[in-house]
């Protein structure tokens, strides 16, 4: 978005949700998490469960404002396919790279998916998607890809027979294409939470944003009510529709893009009435971290995952260094203490964000 287009409640909303995903990513130890800031363990939903949609919807919203006065021309999906393939290959990167020798992963252990590789497969084809239909087609491809999502993991049988199930076992289509696309090379032996299928179900969160994108653009009265009036609608039909297909994120379910959009959209007018409507100006730190969101996040993966792979003295890495000198007391409950230091690490990105803005620095993935 050029700054003449920007939209102050989406830039907010992009920066709260890449320090709520840097939050999240970061406890002192994995083992004294407070549980909302846990991932539901399969079905069900947490405020950590809300933090990738949310951003995969402001993606789309982003769609619409850059795209929307563009042509479907070689230049312009030259330039699609360009950003899609910096986000896979940062995603690869961030992936493969170890911090000591020889500085890349082995191949048996390497994982092919991930949030980034989510991130640029599903902006190219939303991207393309949005060059070449109207709305309508657009919200009708949505439709579609969760309709036929719910009917092929609900009711078609596998390959080898057994009945298809939603539950975190072979028989479900999800991880029984994992499986055999991926093989080895997935999250876990037995399911991926960003492999093939969640990827093309994702594909209507982000579509969702682009329609909300052209509802901000309109010139209408009362945008705020509209806007929240369609977030409970999604809400209502997410949560109906859970009872046959149940939200879970791991699975990127249809009830769960509806569900997700839902809470997305309702934030976002909130957001959007208290900011550029009534122009009361509030969280200015986190719009800056906004303007520059894949870099930092980017960032706090890669020095993340060298913390915890560099060893010092007597510790097993960095991070435990870290946790253990500065923040374990007999006086701070665990969990408690596994939070201030996700906490300061949410505090150092902040200011990073902070002093590329006032830098003038804006990396454009």
């Amino acid at each position: 978005m050029s700054a003449s287009q920007r939209i102050q409640s989406v830039d907010l909303l992009r920066g709260v949700t890449i320090v709520a995903m840097i939050l999240v990513n970061n406890p002192g130890s994995w083992s004294s998490v407070y549980a909302p800031l846990l991932h539901a363990e399969w079905h069900g939903l947490t405020p950590t469960d809300l933090v990738f949609p949310f951003f995969l919807f402001i993606v789309g919203i982003s769609i619409y404002y850059a795209y929307k006065n563009k042509k479907g021309n070689i230049q312009t999906y030259k330039k699609i396919g360009i950003r899609s393939l910096k986000l896979i290959a940062l995603g690869l990167f961030l992936r493969a790279f170890m911090p000591t020798f020889p500085f890349i992963q082995s191949w048996e252990s390497f994982r092919f998916m991930g949030v980034l590789q989510r991130i640029g497969i599903v902006f190219f084809i939303t991207a393309v998607l949005y060059l070449n239909y109207n709305w309508k087609v657009l919200l009708g491809i949505a439709l579609g890809i969760l309709l036929s999502y719910w009917l092929l993991l609900g009711f078609v049988p596998l390959p080898n027979g057994m009945a298809p199930s939603f539950d975190k076992v072979a028989n479900n289509w999800s991880m029984y294409i994992d499986s055999i696309v991926l093989g080895g090379h997935m999250w876990k032996s037995d399911y991926d939470p960003e492999g093939i299928l969640g990827t093309v179900s994702a594909i209507p969160t982000c579509l969702l944003g682009v329609l909300i994108g052209k509802v901000l653009d309109k010139p209408i009265e009362r945008k705020a009510s509209i806007l929240v009036a369609i977030g409970l609608l999604f809400l209502v039909v997410g949560y109906v529709f859970s009872f046959w297909f149940p939200i879970n994120k791991a699975l990127w379910s249809s009830s769960f893009v509806l569900v997700t959009a839902g809470y997305a959209t309702v934030i976002l007018a909130i957001i959007y009435y208290i900011v550029d409507v009534k122009h009361w100006h509030f969280g200015s730190v986190f719009k800056k971290v906004g303007m520059n969101a894949i870099t930092i996040y980017f960032l706090s993966g890669f020095i993340a995952k060298s913390f915890y792979l560099i060893p010092v003295g007597e510790h097993s890495n960095i991070h435990s260094w870290l946790y253990s000198t500065f923040f374990q007391y007999d006086f701070l409950e665990a969990k408690l203490a596994s939070l201030c230091y996700a906490l300061v690490v949410v505090l150092f990105y902040l200011g990073l964000g902070n002093y590329l803005y006032k830098k003038g620095v804006f990396i454009k993935v």
